[in-house]
């Protein structure tokens, strides 16, 4: 009778666990397909232009703030590599999600987690160029949230490094897993504006210049957001109870429905047209 308690227990205990799981492969399956359709959109429409230094070609998409600038060939190649840079986040850093690919092809793991590192804390150092320099930015506030997420991603990279080279590797991966989320601000930015515009039925806190109190928020939010999400489900499967579990799972399932709402509202409204374009 005991041994039948605590095989009961335990089944019990297991269900919380794979509702916590499940919906963390869900809400990854998800964010991996958006991420990819980014990739397709920024190799279609920055990748041949770029290369060829037809940067005119910019132009074709009204929601850049600054790209394509007349004689400027430093600017145009800074902002060219931070947007290929921005490509390769998407798909490096994805795949280093991939348990498969950890566990059969570790020296690929090891090397292309090297790559996606030092290219995250380069598309910061891009980035803080076009803020600060090239004035690519809405405004004081959206500059300071630009530069409050790219030294995150700096720091957070580097730790995520110098734990991997200590071989220190269960702390590693959860500075990699905060890498990967700052890394990606501003294509959860993208995900989760479309998402509010979507749910609100509307461009509710938007503003008619882009400086509405939403956009104010977002300009931070897009990556403490992320991480702090992060933070409480790397809790929840430490240490939360069954019930802690499962309401985490909950919160992850309702993000993924509103990551999905936001890849195909930035897909249909934004991506699609520019591309159509080309």
């Amino acid at each position: 009778m005991i041994a039948a308690a605590m095989t009961a227990g335990t089944h019990l205990r297991s269900i919380p666990d794979k509702a916590l799981n499940g919906a963390a492969r869900v809400w990854l399956a998800a964010a991996l397909i958006g991420q990819w359709v980014f990739l397709y959109y920024i190799l279609a429409f920055y990748g041949g232009s770029t290369l060829t230094g037809n940067f005119q070609a910019w132009t074709r998409n009204h929601a850049l703030l600054k790209g394509y600038i007349p004689g400027d060939t430093a600017g145009n190649l800074a902002f060219g590599a931070h947007a290929l840079l921005a490509g390769y986040i998407a798909f490096g850093g994805a795949i280093q999600l991939v348990p498969w690919i950890r566990a059969h092809a570790p020296a690929f793991h090891r090397w292309n987690g090297r790559v996606f590192l030092a290219t995250a804390m380069a598309l910061s150092v891009t980035g803080l160029y076009m803020v600060w320099v090239l004035g690519a930015r809405l405004g004081l506030v959206g500059a300071v949230g630009i530069s409050g997420n790219a030294a995150l991603i700096v720091v957070f990279a580097a730790l995520a490094w110098i734990l991997a080279s200590r071989r220190d590797f269960a702390a590693h991966r959860r500075w990699a897993l905060r890498t990967y989320m700052v890394a990606n601000g501003q294509w959860f930015f993208r995900v989760g504006l479309f998402a509010w515009i979507i749910v609100n039925g509307g461009p509710v806190g938007i503003g008619k210049n882009f400086d509405g109190p939403f956009v104010i928020a977002w300009e931070f939010g897009c990556y403490l957001l992320p991480l702090a999400v992060l933070e409480l489900y790397l809790r929840a499967k430490d240490k939360a109870g069954p019930g802690g579990r499962l309401a985490m799972a909950g919160a992850l399932a309702l993000l993924t429905v509103l990551t999905v709402v936001g890849i195909a509202g930035v897909y249909m409204f934004m991506w699609r047209p520019v591309l159509a374009r080309i």
